[in-house]
């Protein structure tokens, strides 16, 4: 399962995404970002309303459903 998550995050490197997060205690946070890496155990999401900052996440967290990925067309 895992690896699949990963693959399809792989593919989609450069693209645009809608980042929903659960940051815990009932909050939510939804951004928009453009995946800028994928590495073995996690990937990289570079935010798009503040250029320097990045989030990282492993693929566990999708697999749990802690973050939410939406790719833009």
């Amino acid at each position: 399962m895992l690896a699949s998550i990963r693959k399809n995050i792989e593919n989609h490197v450069g693209d645009k995404v809608t980042l929903k997060a659960n940051g815990g205690r009932r909050k939510v946070f939804v951004n928009k970002g453009v995946i800028e890496k994928a590495y073995p155990s996690i990937f990289v999401i570079r935010l798009e309303n503040d250029t320097q900052r990045k989030v990282t996440y492993s693929y566990s967290d999708v697999l749990t459903k802690t973050v939410q990925l939406s790719f833009s067309v």
